[in-house]
């Protein structure tokens, strides 16, 4: 079976060689950098299974090198910061990234949380192989979504919610509920994480005409909104 390759990009040296430790321990192929702007030729070239990106480097920021890798690769993005405000996690999750961690972390959680996000990214299809709304097709096993036959990039934990959402149109999900079955993990009471990825889904789906799809519960979460049927002209 072949190794997941994580690209660990970190300048503080004793943090990097710490996260290739437990990464390597637990059967990952580590790759390591320490300028942001040696990060995205790297990715291009080598297209690895998930990267965690520090927030602050040399060369280029990581909120600059998340919104360079998001023009051309869906590859997971794990945020690493000593900085924890919630503005900074924000603007991290809607560049793209797939989830954040605040330092001190322990290593052990991010391994966990690597896992967690490979999961998502690689999860065999459920029952039935698609779901189609209207103009809106999600194919399970390919993993792509499509409006009206034209594609929509989207990364795995958008990919994530979307499938979720649209399994149960109109059912509302609480963000505890998206929190666990998209991420698969509790975040401590952070359920922003989820408005941030959903921001990122309807411009995503509405770039495409797709306006009204996801809506929102006041005070309780999202729902899948079913299309209203055209009414009849009187």
């Amino acid at each position: 079976m072949t190794q997941a390759r994580v690209l660990v990009v970190e300048d503080e040296v004793k943090i990097a060689q710490l996260l290739r430790e437990y990464l390597e321990k637990a059967g990952f192929a580590v790759d390591a950098l320490a300028r942001g702007d040696q990060a995205v030729e790297w990715v291009r070239r080598h297209n690895p299974d998930a990267v965690l990106l520090d927030l602050m480097l040399p060369g280029m920021e990581g909120t600059d090198v998340c919104r360079e890798l998001r023009q051309f690769s869906q590859v997971p993005i794990l945020m690493i910061t000593a900085r924890s405000e919630e503005i900074d996690r924000l603007l991290g999750l809607e560049l793209g990234a797939d989830d954040y961690i605040c330092k001190p972390f322990s290593p052990r959680e991010v391994v966990a949380r690597v896992k967690a996000v490979l999961r998502r990214s690689q999860l065999k299809p459920a029952e039935g192989s698609a779901l189609k709304i209207g103009p809106l097709h999600l194919g399970r096993e390919t993993r792509r979504v499509c409006v009206a036959d034209q594609p929509v990039d989207l990364t795995p934990t958008e990919f994530a919610l979307l499938q979720v959402l649209m399994s149960r149109p109109e059912r509302v999900f609480t963000r505890d509920e998206l929190l666990m079955q998209v991420q698969g993990y509790d975040y401590a009471g952070y359920d922003r994480t989820i408005d941030s990825h959903v921001k990122n889904l309807r411009k995503k789906l509405g770039y495409h005409g797709i306006d009204d799809a996801i809506g929102s519960v006041y005070g309780v979460g999202y729902r899948f909104q079913l299309p209203e049927p055209p009414q009849p002209h009187p």
